[in-house]
């Protein structure tokens, strides 16, 4: 088989560098917080007759992946070329300084002569050498506000636009948002309340139910923006030179869509179409399907080579469409912080399985996010039903401590509800699909497992992308042991307790925790790490002597964190103080009164999410 840097020099060996003028325009239209509910993607219950016709003048993707569930991390993959857990930058709405050897794809086409318009988010997660103002992959944008049109390009001068909606954000199913859309009308509606057909891993509850057919009329009217879009290219006179991209920017919106690793949060529509003029560069003819996957990693990759532009080397993408394009057996998907809460989670996703590591088994996919409370009704709604006890096996899950490993057979549950890794039938697939995601984090140094509370301690003047690449693969080989949830490590996790590594001795206290009581052997080394020079050691290794009866030991050292620390580590505290009311080591309403006043950032919300979810 062809290794991906082969196969790329090859490209930019065989591929032709066009004259700017030579080259066609690329339009992406992005639509938030959708996967492919859409009648050209087979859904029933969806109105969407622009982007039917779209897909019967392009190729419809079947399999294509955001590479994150979330739209900062995703867009950061974009904007970079790079998968964002590479750079560090893989954590929901962060700042994080990245080297100047990146490129950014709007960088690459405006050398290579193109306007480059964006109609108008940002939301990078990436800091530039410099800081400042200017220190945002936004700057290279000739163009980037509401009013960013290609329409002010030279003439002659090829574009590459991107125009986003957020028609389809979670945040428009609420009450305010949707009434100043939509009649309150059930006539009116594209799918009523009672004829939803909700997926399986939800109650069935009036507010679920509500929120759901909110959501597809919030899918019609931006569709109608989709076709609005298209109308606008064909009457400036552009179509027949452009070659259009139509996505949505993750999965989403309900809860279990957005934040999430399986395909609900993950897949997206995408369908490309390709002008007349430029039938040559296509994969497949107009109407047809690609079965293989593709990802957001590899969208900047293959925009590059469909225009004849040399993809830079730095970039982790595979072009799947123009010259010399490439297929590929899977893509690699990954998630961080969301909002104010952690859950690191890597997964391979094939045309056929699907393959995922919880790194923190001991956390639920269903945490106190802030946001998701605050605006969707149906968030609320699901977790009562939990409490009640109204859920069935498969939607209480979403609310209890995950399995380690998941890996599920698509076309036999394409929800993914049926955790099939211990079935001995797949035993083989499993190991094969294990090993890639093992290749691909150590090939790519990917930071998913350095804490981000210490990315200053470890980065200093540099960034964390340059003390990963130059590191060893300690960490992933702590963490692997670590996440396991066997009592045979114990005696590998005590060892590591003493290790010269913070990273190292961080994942020995993790695997303590996610051992929970079993973890007493290892008490004393645990008390030891209370007084560890790094910050997030002491916080994990308190949380699970917690778990252990120590929680007098455990409280104090937590409440110093979280006035001494810096935004994450006071996170990672406070998530402690939080997990220990929801298990009853104390009382919960004792918990918010145990958190001091006037603390930073995100750990505000926190407190917000503990009221919002006793």
């Amino acid at each position: 088989m062809i290794t991906r840097s082969v196969a790329i020099l090859l490209l930019a060996i065989c591929s032709p560098l066009l004259p700017a003028q030579e080259r066609p325009n690329i339009l992406w239209l992005t639509s938030e917080d959708n996967s492919p509910y859409l009648g050209c993607y087979g859904d029933p219950q969806a109105k969407t007759p622009n982007l039917d016709r779209l897909a019967m003048q392009g190729i419809r993707y079947r399999n294509a992946f955001s590479s994150a569930p979330v739209c900062s991390a995703a867009r950061s993959t974009l904007i970079t070329g790079m998968n964002a857990c590479t750079l560090g930058i893989h954590n929901h709405r962060s700042r994080v300084k990245v080297p100047a050897s990146v490129v950014y794809y709007n960088q690459l086409f405006r050398e290579a002569g193109y306007y480059c318009t964006n109609n108008s988010k940002t939301d990078y997660n990436c800091v530039m050498p410099g800081g400042g103002k200017k220190s945002s992959p936004a700057k290279f944008w000739n163009e980037s506000s509401r009013k960013a049109h290609y329409q002010n390009r030279k003439k002659g001068q090829p574009f590459f636009a991107v125009f986003n909606t957020t028609l389809s954000h979670e945040g428009q199913t609420t009450d305010k948002a949707y009434h100043g859309r939509r009649k309150e009308n059930p006539a009116q509606r594209i799918v009523p309340p009672g004829k939803v057909t909700l997926p399986p891993y939800h109650p069935d509850t009036p507010v679920i139910r509500e929120n759901w057919s909110r959501y597809f009329d919030n899918l019609w009217l931006m569709d109608k923006w989709v076709g609005d879009k298209l109308k606008e290219l064909d009457a400036l006179g552009d179509a027949e030179n452009t070659i259009v991209f139509y996505y949505g920017d993750h999965g989403g919106a309900l809860p279990r869509g957005k934040r999430n690793i399986h395909d609900s949060g993950t897949r997206v529509p995408l369908i490309i179409r390709i002008p007349e003029k430029w039938k040559h560069l296509a994969p497949a003819k107009p109407g047809e399907w690609i079965d293989d996957p593709v990802a957001f990693v590899d969208f900047p990759a293959t925009a590059a080579n469909l225009c004849g532009i040399e993809i830079p080397k730095i970039w982790e993408g595979t072009p799947f469409a123009g010259p010399n394009a490439l297929k590929q057996e899977f893509v690699y998907l990954f998630r961080g912080r969301m909002d104010e809460r952690y859950d690191t989670v890597r997964a391979i996703r094939s045309k056929d399985y699907l393959y995922v590591k919880n790194f923190s088994p001991h956390r639920p996919y269903g945490q106190a996010y802030t946001y998701p409370f605050r605006v969707l009704a149906s968030m609320g709604s699901w977790y009562d039903a939990f409490k009640a006890g109204k859920c069935n096996e498969v939607q209480a899950r979403y609310w209890k401590p995950k399995a380690g490993e998941e890996f599920y057979v698509i076309k036999d549950d394409p929800n993914q509800t049926k955790n099939l890794i211990d079935d001995p039938k797949h035993a083989e697939r499993v190991k094969s699909m294990r090993n890639q995601l093992m290749i691909r984090f150590t090939t790519t140094k990917d930071t998913g497992l350095i804490p981000e509370g210490m990315y200053p301690h470890l980065a200093g003047d540099g960034t964390v992308y340059e003390y990963a690449q130059g590191a060893t693969n300690e960490a992933v080989l702590a963490a692997m042991v670590a996440t396991s949830r066997d009592r045979s490590a114990l005696k590998a996790l005590t060892k590591m307790c003493s290790s010269d590594s913070g990273l190292a001795r961080y994942w020995a206290a993790t695997g303590g925790l996610i051992l929970g009581k079993e973890a007493a052997p290892m008490r004393a080394e645990l008390l030891g790490l209370l007084e560890d020079p790094v910050l997030d050691v002491r916080a994990i290794a308190a949380e699970a002597l917690g778990h252990l009866g120590e929680v007098e030991k455990a409280t104090p050292v937590l409440i110093d964190i979280i006035r001494k620390g810096n935004t994450h580590e006071s996170l990672a505290a406070i998530t402690a103080l939080e997990a220990f009311g929801r298990s009853g080591v104390i009382p919960m309403e004792k918990v918010t009164a145990l958190i001091p006043k006037g603390i930073q950032g995100d750990s505000n919300r926190v407190v917000e999410a503990i009221d919002k979810i006793k």
